[in-house]
């Protein structure tokens, strides 16, 4: 499997056993386990996992699967932790299926603080889809762990970045500010959402007991049913990261005006044009992707015309506006996407950089002179940010900085960087941080 955007790759490796008998509990869990292994084992991407129709989730209701996938997600947060905190009760390394048991149910004991005998229990079961002979390690090591790993758990250090990353990140931010990042990635990221125009937002914070960001997001504690919030339905709103809502609100698209949203899957940005009035083309290489952009379209009541194309050779504009959120290595949303670190290397990062200055060079093309470009990436490596402004601007004398935009009263102080915005995950630390990103908006000349 490959995906365009992060550039992921799937390696073959063990899969857990047949499902055991049924019993409470059981089954979300095993679901976490067979998510946990698609990553580990198999360098899945957890959002293909989630997406298939026969995959781990199948079969499972609402509250199960929510379940299951909150458990996948608190343990690849916290692997490093819980691999720490298992290593005084294992001689060797068990059997991939039977270590990731027994993960899974250190972060439901240390993190979770979920009572001892439940865990250990569904636990022990678990091994006996296949793994029978490993029970008694299961249940020796995991009653261990629910008596001393509690107590040295607070004190175990966060997670660090795999090593081809933190090491370019140290290069980059220093020790600081990665431990800073580090340390807002182990947590369980808030929920954001972006509001329609004309929805009473303070009354929407105070129905969904949310807080407003100076950005005009609304962020809610995580958990919950989304579907069942409220405004959902009646669709007042999607859910997007605060960071992701930046590159909208900087390209500050008017009533009328033509604007192009390129590689616009899953489309909260083609929302945010769409509901600014604009004229909208959203243009995807994916599909499936899209297919998720054209369901809140339905929802919201919003109007965009949606292409399934590759950017690089299909023909269109001249556009008022660009908007390229480009592909890249997805570096900057690993708190909301921890399987990342496990399922991607620095393989293609030479690759995505190439890729987004054609795409730069490609949105030039269908720009009308005057015109706007608002470029982004979800990457927190300067490569795949700052020095692609450098590059595009040495190749385009048309090409220049907007800054008057750049200069916009809502941008925090702390984000400006050379040739645009950068925002980092320990931003806003304090009420769950954000998605890291780099934001640069671009005028070609007339």
């Amino acid at each position: 499997m490959d995906d365009r955007r992060t550039g992921a790759k799937a390696r073959p490796g063990p899969r857990p056993a047949a499902k055991p008998a049924p019993r409470p509990g059981l089954a979300p869990r095993m679901a976490a386990l067979e998510l946990v292994g698609a990553v580990l084992d198999n360098g899945e991407m957890l959002s293909v996992v989630l997406e298939a129709s026969n995959g781990p989730l199948h079969g499972l209701g609402p509250e199960d699967r929510a379940r299951a996938q909150r458990l996948a997600l608190t343990t690849l947060r916290h692997l490093g932790r819980a691999d720490a905190c298992l290593k005084p009760y294992l001689r060797k390394a068990p059997p991939p299926v039977v270590h990731n048991i027994l993960r899974l149910a250190t972060v439901e004991l240390c993190e979770d603080r979920a009572a001892a005998h439940g865990v250990v229990d569904c636990a022990v079961a678990l091994t006996r889809g296949g793994y029978t002979r490993q029970a008694g390690l299961v249940n020796a090591v995991l009653r261990s762990v629910s008596i001393e790993g509690r107590e040295r758990w607070a004190d175990l250090p966060a997670p660090r970045l795999p090593g081809w990353l933190r090491g370019r990140m140290l290069s980059a931010y220093g020790a600081k500010t990665v431990a800073a990042i580090e340390a807002v990635q182990t947590g369980t990221p808030p929920l954001d959402l972006t509001l329609k125009q004309g929805t009473d937002a303070a009354a929407l914070a105070d129905a969904l007991g949310g807080v407003l960001l100076p950005t005009g997001s609304l962020r809610l504690a995580a958990g919950g049913q989304v579907s069942a919030l409220d405004g959902y339905e009646s669709g007042d709103w999607w859910v997007q990261d605060a960071a992701a809502a930046l590159p909208a609100r900087l390209l500050a698209a008017q009533s009328g005006e033509r604007v192009l949203d390129l590689c616009a899957a899953p489309g909260g940005k083609t929302l945010q044009l769409a509901d600014a009035g604009a004229e909208v083309t959203a243009l995807d290489i994916s599909g499936p992707r899209l297919a998720r952009l054209l369901d809140n379209l339905e929802r919201t009541g919003l109007t965009a015309e949606v292409v399934t194309a590759d950017a690089l050779v299909w023909q269109s504009g001249p556009f008022d506006a660009v908007l390229l959120d480009a592909p890249c290595s997805a570096t900057g949303t690993i708190r909301r996407h921890p399987d990342l670190p496990y399922v991607k290397d620095a393989s293609d990062i030479k690759a995505l950089a190439l890729l987004q200055g054609q795409m730069i060079d490609r949105a030039m093309t269908l720009l009308q002179p005057g015109g706007r470009l608002v470029f982004c990436t979800c990457s927190l490596l300067p490569d795949e940010g700052e020095a692609q402004i450098t590059a595009a601007l040495a190749r385009h004398p048309d090409l220049t900085l907007d800054d008057a935009a750049l200069a916009a009263e809502w941008i925090d102080p702390a984000w400006r960087a050379p040739n645009g915005l950068r925002i980092r995950p320990d931003h806003w630390a304090d009420t769950g941080g954000i998605d890291g990103f780099f934001i640069s908006a671009l005028r070609k000349s007339r």
